[in-house]
């Protein structure tokens, strides 16, 4: 019973889709250590990754429980149609939250002193919807604080230049594919009230709009290696690759079925932060 319920709670969080944020995460370790991050550091990161995406996932489905149960192709999530409840999403919450508080604290003052900064962006980012467009790209901020977090914890400094080039890397991809997985819902989205690019521009500038944010934040990517000297020919391959799979997802999101939209917005997009990672690697001890 309690192992159907933790597999019922991991696949409501969609725990696999913690592969969106930890590559970038620990490839921002090993950039700035240059390969040599501390093991009780590097651990201690890992976990505040994990513990942070997967408490926001589970905040996100109960904030949005009731906008899921009124759209087809959401209803049958775990809230909406009973298989959980919102009690076993609050505990979830409760525990991985307290597992991020104490990996902020065996990080240093600095990550505690920032966490409340970072709950306003978890907390805030399933309410944008209701207000504005720029939900997606508030979503991309989010899910970089992964990758500013690691940068942080690992120095102690906050906000130095260098760090921006893969947040914002991170922010843009992020905010495009969520932006191709919300042409979805743009009837359903218009009915709610709800804000999203496709619902306020359409789906041709829709998908335009997301081509430019991953257009950015590719050339971002090709920004590393100046902030970072040490990446050469292996990064510049894996910055390549990941650039040609982000430019494939727009092309497969032109199926315009569910089936493409999943592919483009999830399934390739699990494998791109991976490439990069891969290509770090590479570069710092095998090349």
């Amino acid at each position: 019973m309690a192992s159907s319920k933790l597999k019922a709670l991991g696949d409501a969080v969609i725990f696999q889709h913690s592969l969106f944020s930890l590559p970038f995460a620990i490839a921002a370790v090993l950039l700035e250590s240059g390969g040599r991050p501390g093991a009780w550091k590097f651990a201690w990161i890992i976990v505040a990754v994990l513990a942070g995406r997967n408490m926001a996932n589970a905040l996100n489905r109960i904030i949005d429980a009731d906008i899921d149960a009124a759209n087809p192709r959401t209803a049958s999530r775990h809230l909406p149609s009973g298989s959980l409840s919102s009690r076993d999403l609050w505990i979830l919450v409760a525990v991985t939250g307290a597992i991020l508080v104490v990996a902020a604290a065996m990080l240093g003052w600095i990550c505690v002193l920032l966490l409340p900064l970072a709950g306003i962006m978890v907390f805030g980012y399933s309410f944008t919807k209701r207000f504005t467009w720029l939900c997606h790209y508030w979503l991309g901020a989010t899910c970089g604080l992964a990758v500013m977090g690691s940068f942080i914890a690992l120095t102690g400094r906050i906000f130095e230049l260098r760090y921006f080039a893969l947040w914002a890397a991170v922010a843009l991809w992020v905010a495009g594919f969520d932006i191709i997985y919300a042409l979805q819902d743009i009837e359903i989205d218009r009915a709610q009230g709800l804000h999203s690019v496709p619902e306020r521009f359409g789906q041709a500038r829709a998908q335009a709009i997301a081509a430019l944010s991953h257009l950015i934040a590719a050339a971002l990517l090709g920004t590393v290696p100046l902030f970072w000297p040490r990446m050469g020919a292996p990064y510049w391959v894996g910055a390549g690759i990941a650039a040609a799979l982000i430019a494939s997802e727009h092309i497969v999101s032109r199926g315009g079925t569910e089936r493409h939209i999943k592919i483009a917005a999830y399934s390739i997009n699990e494998i791109v932060p991976l490439v990069v990672l891969a290509s770090v690697i590479v570069d710092l001890y095998i090349h």
